[in-house]
């Protein structure tokens, strides 16, 4: 019944993420200068940063080079900005912004539409770029395209039922009300992992309630951010409405931060970063949501059925090559079907293909740099220094660059880094339990709170355990949680705010109480 409802519950956005996984698509085999060329030649291979409706270089005419991960390619040059171009940009976010909030809600949904259905019409496009400049499966990238623009789809709707209230007045000769209106210019600080997705997930709601952006992309994953940005354009929504500024991350955070016309900075990415743009907020009182790290406990109870155990756990470990902050960090598998989950389990990863996310069957691609890997073989490395075996893999793969194999340790214990803080990479630590109130303990002793995964066939325990547990996302009999329909968010020090779900439209909303006296 459990797994039965939580499918269910999957929105169409959900579904065809999942489809892609599997679902057929036109794949390439080909080198990053042919890809590049094509795409250049659709017109979504973006070189320039976009200001006011402009594209445009840097100032001082500096670049950066966008790298292909699977081979080291260069894919092209970016502009490589700082708080120059990053004020301008906000200038021009701030000068959009009075005619795009006096819009109806209904045109700015009709223009959002727009834009909906020009990513929907050019996803295959769009996945490649991802593919080529972050290196995930070309399955999966072009399933992200249809994820994220679930997120425009989705604020383009909920944005016309933006309500707000009549309160019933203590005084005959009064009338109370409440309006929601948009918060301003929002900063919009998005990560590598989900080039497309972390974007239309913030943008999307922001313009909807009627306000502007400034994104910043990272440097390492600019050209969806791009692309997307072009279609906007290209749908019709106003110059300075969408403005993207990439480069200098600590000169342009510094600049969004200072700013007191930008209102609202919203950010994906580490705690440690997220604390500094919490901080830095405090200065102008600007309004802050973050998604951040997570360490993300899968518990295996000794009644859950396998099979599902397995799949779940396979596609919340080793999507996006573990890149993910909802990814399963620490696998909690109670003793008595610990050696049974453990053999399964590698037999099922064991048959993954790695590889170049554009030939046919790959279900892994590359790390996204050189750091990443090292920082993948730092945890491996000192879990086995302190006793822990690595069941399969626990090197860099044959392939070379930044390839590195599916893996599987066992006898992990809560000391290990491997538990403690997230890897961030295709290795799937394997702790053990024994009852209900230690795995609940294990799961709950971190500082972040982000998501968590259950599985087990008793609902008793499922509603108990789920309810105990410190995490903003729980999955039970699921691997695949993320949805534009449901809440997405952490607790503790996983964040603040929601992103996604008529939830995350309060984000970049702000209450006015209006009180209306007697006007004789």
């Amino acid at each position: 019944m459990i797994r039965g409802r939580t499918r269910m519950a999957l929105s169409v956005g959900a579904m065809l993420y999942r489809s892609s996984l599997s679902g057929p698509v036109r794949l390439m085999a080909t080198d990053t200068q042919s890809v590049a060329a094509k795409l250049n030649s659709s017109g979504l291979l973006r070189s320039q940063a976009l200001i006011g409706g402009k594209w445009v270089d840097s100032y001082d005419g500096k670049t950066i080079k966008v790298h292909n991960p699977a081979t080291g390619e260069v894919i092209t040059n970016v502009p490589c900005m700082g708080g120059r171009e990053t004020n301008d940009a906000i200038s021009s976010a701030y000068g959009a912004f009075s005619s795009w909030s006096k819009l109806t809600a209904a045109e700015r949904s009709k223009l959002l539409r727009k834009w909906y259905d020009l990513i929907m019409a050019h996803k295959e496009e769009l996945g490649q770029l991802m593919t080529l400049e972050q290196g995930k499966p070309l399955k999966e990238a072009i399933g992200e395209v249809s994820y994220g623009a679930g997120f425009i789809e989705f604020s383009a709707e909920e944005g016309k039922r933006i309500y707000g209230d009549i309160i019933p007045s203590p005084l005959a000769d009064r009338r109370l009300f409440v309006l929601k209106q948009p918060v301003g210019v929002v900063g919009a600080i998005t990560p590598w992992n989900f080039p497309l997705a972390m974007i239309t997930r913030k943008v999307g709601p922001a313009l909807a309630c009627g306000c502007t952006v400034v994104i910043k992309p990272s440097e390492l994953t600019p050209l969806t951010a791009l692309a997307a940005a072009e279609l906007s354009l290209q749908a019709g929504i106003p110059p300075g409405v969408v403005n993207v500024v990439m480069g200098n991350a600590p000169d342009i955070g510094d600049a969004l931060l200072a700013s007191p016309q930008v209102r609202k900075i919203t950010f994906t990415g580490s705690t440690k970063v997220g604390k500094k743009l919490m901080e830095g907020a405090a200065a102008t009182v600007k309004k802050v949501s973050l998604e951040l790290g997570g360490n993300a406990p899968c518990i295996i109870f000794d009644d859950a059925d396998i099979e599902v155990a397995v799949k779940g756990a396979l596609a919340t470990k080793f999507r996006n090559t573990g890149q993910t902050c909802v990814c399963a960090n620490r696998i909690l598998v109670q003793e008595g079907i610990y050696e049974k989950f453990a053999n399964a389990f590698a037999k099922a990863v064991q048959g993954m293909k790695v590889g170049d996310g554009f030939t046919e069957g790959v279900e892994q691609g590359p790390l996204i740099n050189e750091a990443a890997v090292q920082k993948v073989e730092s945890f491996v490395e000192e879990a086995t220094s302190k006793g822990a075996k690595v069941l399969i893999g626990g090197k860099r793969h044959s392939l070379g660059m930044t390839f590195y194999e599916p893996t599987i340790v066992t006898g992990v214990n809560s000391e290990m880094l491997l538990a403690r803080e997230e890897v961030f990479g295709p290795v799937a630590p394997l702790l053990k339990f024994k009852t209900d109130e230690e795995a609940i303990h294990m799961a709950n002793d971190t500082n972040a709170g982000l998501a968590a995964y259950i599985f087990s066939t008793n609902i008793k325990r499922a509603w108990r355990v789920t309810e105990a547990l410190e995490y903003g996302i729980v999955g039970v009999n699921e691997g695949l949680v993320s949805t534009e329909v449901a809440p997405f968010g952490g607790v503790k020090q996983s964040g603040l705010g929601r992103e996604g779900s008529k939830y995350g439209m309060d984000e970049y909303l702000e209450m006015k109480y209006v009180c209306l006296g007697s006007m004789n």
